[in-house]
């Protein structure tokens, strides 16, 4: 038998691909969620004065996706293949894996059928100086699913 974790994975050691290619250089994820609709029903001949609640159909979250800026035009050509051809743009599959200790995955979450729907460029500012100049993607996915290896 495998020897059982107790402490809980840091939430720092992840890697992103898009399409089967790893993706790197993004410090943040978030928005992995999926929301399901309840529509609530109940009989007039119910003994009981409440509605029962059946899960009706269910929706992902839009996850947001940051990192530091680098000389890669990856995510803009995809955002403005998106842009020009709008529903013809290309979709695309995004996992999400977070690594243990020794970067190995123990669990993933995969997006399906994804678009950007937002880019954010950077704040500039000159003042600071030690700042990271920062670029923010949120994507729109049909479908969240989570994996175990």
């Amino acid at each position: 038998m495998a020897d059982e974790r107790t402490n809980p994975y840091g939430a720092f050691n992840f890697e992103i691909s898009f399409d089967g290619t790893p993706f790197g250089g993004f410090s943040d994820v978030s928005g992995l969620t999926n929301e399901f609709t309840m529509a609530e029903y109940r009989e007039g001949r119910d003994v009981e004065n409440h509605t029962r609640k059946i899960p009706g159909i269910f929706k992902a979250g839009d996850v947001t996706l940051k990192r530091g800026i680098i000389k890669s035009s990856d995510i803009y050509a995809w955002v403005e293949d998106v842009r020009r051809r709008g529903p013809l743009g290309k979709k695309k599959s995004v996992v999400i894996k977070l690594l243990d200790e020794a970067r190995t995955a123990v669990q993933s979450w995969t997006l399906s059928e994804v678009t950007p729907m937002k880019f954010t460029g950077p704040t500039l500012a000159a003042k600071g100086g030690g700042d990271v100049a920062m670029e923010e993607l949120v994507l729109s996915a049909e479908k969240v699913t989570m994996g175990f290896p």
